[in-house]
């Protein structure tokens, strides 16, 4: 390690905000980077460990002490190379992971971790605008057609990599643009689109073909309506490999009584509108929550979402309530390091404005005309059945309730990606209706249909979306050309 007495010597700083009543007058991001000088000294924190936990609490393997390292040296230039040995998107990464490596940092046993994100987020965007990023386009060609479907950051991890070693690659995504949940999932103010254009215009230059507003499947599918379709037997026809990495897009629904009423909506259904006018395009019909008393209903990153989205439209108030009791304020760390521990999480969202409450069910949604006027919630706990071991839930009597709801947003995850999709192919799935494979090359029951990200393994974070499109690339590669120096 550069600063041996680093860790002891300097705190942990956080990235700076923009105020709350500033940012939610626009669609922006709003955080401010660390200065070269300042990401240099949460570098100097790092000790270089023995064994180096963040490693492995990363998903994709970061070689972190190493970058932390050539930032504290200012060696900016090889800190970016290293960053992208195992990381295709780390201006993704940067802003929108939640950071597993940073609660795996052995600082954070008995003291406040170092800030790893915050020095990606600086490593990546000084990259950028020095334009160090620059296209890799393969040396050779194979002959080697490969198909992706779906572009969110599994596909675009997957396409990048194939593309590289000189295989041609071509992109299917449904959309109107490139970028999968990223594009269309999430705001715009925590990750400013022109970051995916960006890297889209690389993979360009290194040879990716990209196809929006192709549906691939059926032309019967409903959602294939005004798209150009193309069935798995064209796709196994013209491509010696065909990747599916599409994501979960099945919500969760909320089988209550008034779950009809207008006002009643899962939560893609408000937020990807609002993307599209950021955009640029023009919406008819777009629910907006300006002057509308807010409820959302699941209390995962999804819901914060919601409540930002909602406060920038101006919603008279944001109510968030989850099924789950509130987690404790802070961890045991004794018990829970270096794992992903469970407590509270407040986000830059709810900052800016929102009522939360825990262990809440909602038991019915009431209206007038209609449309939703009103929840009825009640409380409840959680109580481990003695015979299963099983934690049960139960709801505390006279606990009912009344929330006003103009809008309700469900925010409670998503079950499965697009089955018609997989069977389509021909595709076996597990019990989740997730596809069939595993991850030691990812290939699915037919023989040259791979399968990566969340419609693999399920609704999942951006960085596992980007490890498993690569791990996969590797698979392919191995079996289109019998070895592969791709990395694992």
């Amino acid at each position: 390690m550069g600063k041996i007495t680093g860790f002891i010597e300097l705190k942990r700083l956080k990235e700076a905000y923009e105020a709350p009543d500033s940012r939610v007058k626009h669609w922006k991001e709003f955080i401010v980077r660390l200065s070269d000088d300042e990401a240099g000294k949460q570098g100097a924190r790092c000790m270089d460990c023995g064994i180096p936990f963040c490693n492995t609490g990363c998903p994709v393997n970061n070689i972190i002490p190493d970058w932390n390292d050539l930032v504290y040296h200012q060696e900016w230039r090889q800190a970016l190379s290293v960053l992208h040995s195992t990381n295709n998107f780390p201006e993704f990464t940067g802003r929108i992971c939640p950071a597993p490596c940073e609660a795996a940092c052995t600082l954070n046993i008995n003291n406040d971790p170092v800030g790893i994100k915050s020095i990606e987020h600086a490593i990546i965007d000084k990259g950028w605008e020095e334009g160090w990023v620059t296209p890799q386009p393969p040396t050779q060609s194979t002959g080697k057609k490969v198909a992706v479907v779906g572009s969110g950051p599994a596909g675009l991890a997957a396409a990048q990599q194939l593309a590289r070693v000189g295989h041609d690659v071509t992109v299917f995504e449904k959309q109107d643009r490139i970028g999968g949940l990223l594009r269309y999932g999430i705001p715009d103010f925590k990750l400013e689109k022109h970051l995916i254009d960006q890297r889209i215009e690389q993979m360009q230059a290194e040879g990716v073909t990209f196809s929006p507003s192709t549906y691939v499947g059926s032309a019967d599918d409903s959602m294939a309506q005004g798209l150009t379709v193309k069935t798995p037997a064209q796709l196994q026809e013209e491509f010696d490999a065909v990747v599916l990495s599409g994501g979960c897009e099945n919500p969760r629904d909320l089988p209550v009584e008034g779950r009809e009423l207008d006002g009643v909506m899962f939560a893609m259904d408000f937020l990807r509108p609002q993307n599209k006018v950021v955009a640029g395009d023009k919406i008819s019909g777009q629910t907006l929550a300006k002057g509308k008393h807010v409820v959302v209903i699941g209390g995962g990153d999804t819901g914060s979402d919601c409540v930002g989205t909602s406060n920038r439209h101006g919603a008279a108030s944001v109510t968030q309530i989850e099924l789950m009791p509130k987690p404790p304020e802070n961890e045991n760390k004794a018990l829970t390091w270096p794992y992903w521990p469970a407590k509270l999480r407040t986000s830059s969202s709810h900052e800016e404005g929102a009522d939360r409450d825990w262990a809440i069910t909602t038991k019915a949604i009431k209206g007038e005309k209609g449309s939703v006027s009103k929840i009825i919630g009640a409380k409840v706990q959680w109580l481990r059945d003695e015979a299963t071991g099983q934690m049960k839930m139960q709801e505390v009597p006279g606990s009912e309730f009344d929330i006003q709801a103009d809008l309700v947003l469900l925010a409670m995850g998503f079950v499965s990606p697009l089955n018609q999709m997989l069977a389509s192919f021909g595709v076996d799935m597990d019990a989740r209706g997730n596809a069939s494979a595993n991850t030691e090359d990812y290939q699915t029951n037919i023989a040259n249909v791979f399968a990566a990200g969340d419609v693999r393994r399920g609704q999942s974070l951006v960085v596992w979306a980007i490890r498993e499109g690569r791990q996969c690339a590797r698979s392919v590669d191995e079996f289109l050309m019998g070895v592969s120096e791709l990395p694992r």
